[in-house]
């Protein structure tokens, strides 16, 4: 019996386990990238501090930088999940802030409890601290001291991003190499069974 290639399998199958490679490869770059980024963060710990609320040109954040900042009112308020300095968890508070008449809003994470309807007595004031990021406003600024009766929350840290490419870049290359081992193997079978008087 001729031993052929079914194509149309075939190509469904090159394709997948060539689109698999082609993603490993991507998470490698990725790699790379998120590993500059993370030096990045690491060097802007270091650096004097800033003024903030700061409009940032494009994606570059000044994530990691100490800052400080002038919240002039409170106009929100909203909680999210978070610990304390010492590693207790809880709630974080944050306050959007207007900053002026002409400026740019900020938001503060001003302390940290256990109680998400705590911290309603902060008003305002200078806020000093470490910038970080926000998933509603970009980027917030941490403040170094509770303020309102909060305690401290936890300071922010590049080491808490994740850099998990070069384990995705594994897993993409094993799909790939486990997709090839099965086709391999199924056609083998079909191949012995054609043999087979």
């Amino acid at each position: 019996m001729s031993r052929r290639l079914p194509l149309l399998p075939t190509l469904i199958v090159a394709a997948a386990a060539l689109t698999m490679i082609g993603l490993g490869f991507w998470q490698l770059q990725r790699l790379g990238e998120k590993r500059a980024l993370l030096a990045h963060y690491q060097a802007a710990e270091g650096q004097p501090p800033i003024a903030f609320p700061m409009i940032p040109i494009g994606k570059d954040l000044p994530l990691f930088r100490q800052a400080k900042g002038y919240c002039t009112r409170v106009i929100g308020r909203r909680t999210a999940a978070g610990e304390n300095r010492q590693g207790e968890s809880g709630f974080v508070h944050i306050a959007e802030c207007g900053t002026g008449a002409e400026g740019p809003g900020m938001a503060v994470e001003f302390g940290w409890s256990k109680d998400p309807n705590a911290g309603a007595g902060w008003t305002g004031g200078e806020v000093r601290g470490i910038i970080a990021p926000d998933s509603k406003s970009r980027m917030r600024l941490v403040s170094e001291t509770g303020l309102g009766g909060l305690e401290a929350s936890k300071p922010p840290s590049p080491a808490s991003i994740p850099n998990n490419h070069l384990f995705y870049a594994i897993q993409w290359f094993l799909f790939a190499g486990i997709a090839a081992l099965i086709y391999g193997l199924a056609l083998r079978k079909r191949w012995r069974q054609g043999d087979t008087p």
